[in-house]
């Protein structure tokens, strides 16, 4: 006997992310009644996550489906909820979600004219598209945004995913998003140019050194904040920070590669903020900024605005 309350939900779009929510869904008891899926990699993934679930044409999806479930690139959900009002195909009492992390429900205007309830449902985490994802659902939050008497709805959703909802504003969305963007992705790259500089001397697997120390760096800073900040520039140590630049200036032919560009930002942000809480005097922070400059920049760095 089915539970009260369980939905008919199609998901347009197959990749990682909409294979493995339409999977979550579909575990907490919801009918999963139809799928869009183009590439052959999308495909294998519905076969796979939804097993049985028939692969339909969009509009048919949505005919179908109480919640519909828009797991589509950013730059494509507008023009999709918008050619979609124009089929007249959005119906009135329907719930509409898209994954996006940049758009509120703002986006989802057609929808709400149409009588349909938009709902924001972004998960903050990254997918592979694989069944390991559903057990990261359970440490997994979800930057929810709807109307004010519909928030309730959205949250009951991903709380059924396994996941947490968290509330973020309209006016938010934008700066949450960024906020995720620059911690996540940021990080990936982070790691590839420090694998990177350690396999230009001769380490032959950079992730066994890397590994614990970067682990251990995250669950420091998540569990202290900016008090587990350590190494040369928390110290003010600007013989080490100086020594640090001019072997990246070497290694990039003075060119001033992405490894270099990315080294004095972290740098400078590095100091500023560890200024700010009273780690470095004023004297380190302007020993930093200098060490930081080029050989021939011609003076000091200017300090940034506050």
């Amino acid at each position: 006997m089915a539970k009260p309350g369980r939905l008919g939900v199609g998901i347009i779009g197959a990749g990682k992310v909409g294979a493995v929510l339409g999977a979550a869904l579909r575990a907490a008891e919801h009918a999963v009644v139809g799928v869009s899926a183009v590439s052959d990699a999308s495909r294998e993934r519905a076969e796979t996550l939804l097993p049985g679930v028939p692969i339909l044409e969009v509009q048919d999806i949505v005919e179908r489906a109480e919640l519909v479930l828009l797991a589509v690139p950013d730059d494509a959900l507008g023009p999709l909820v918008e050619g979609l009002a124009k089929l007249g195909a959005w119906q009135p009492g329907q719930l509409v979600a898209h994954t996006s992390g940049r758009f509120g429900v703002g986006i989802l205007r057609p929808v709400r004219a149409a009588g349909a309830i938009p709902l924001a449902l972004h998960p903050a985490m990254t997918f592979t598209g694989m069944s390991l994802d559903l057990t990261r659902l359970l440490d997994c939050s979800f930057g929810v945004t709807a109307d004010p008497a519909m928030l309730p709805i959205a949250q009951a959703l991903v709380v059924e995913m396994g996941a947490e909802p968290v509330a973020i504003a309209e006016a938010d969305r934008t700066l949450y998003h960024a906020a995720l963007a620059h911690g996540s992705n940021h990080l990936v790259t982070l790691v590839a140019q420090a694998s990177q500089l350690l396999r230009e001397v001769g380490v032959e697997a950079p992730e066994r050194m890397l590994g614990p120390l970067l682990r251990a760096s995250l669950e420091n800073a998540l569990a202290s904040g900016e008090s587990a900040l350590t190494g040369p520039v928390a110290r003010g140590d600007v013989g080490t920070v100086a020594a640090h630049s001019e072997a990246l200036r070497e290694l990039d032919g003075g060119s001033g590669g992405d490894i270099l560009e990315a080294y004095l930002a972290m740098a400078r942000a590095t100091a500023r903020r560890a200024g700010s809480r009273g780690l470095l005097k004023p004297e380190q922070i302007d020993g930093i900024r200098q060490a930081l400059e080029a050989p021939d920049a011609g003076g000091p760095i200017p300090e940034e605005g506050p």
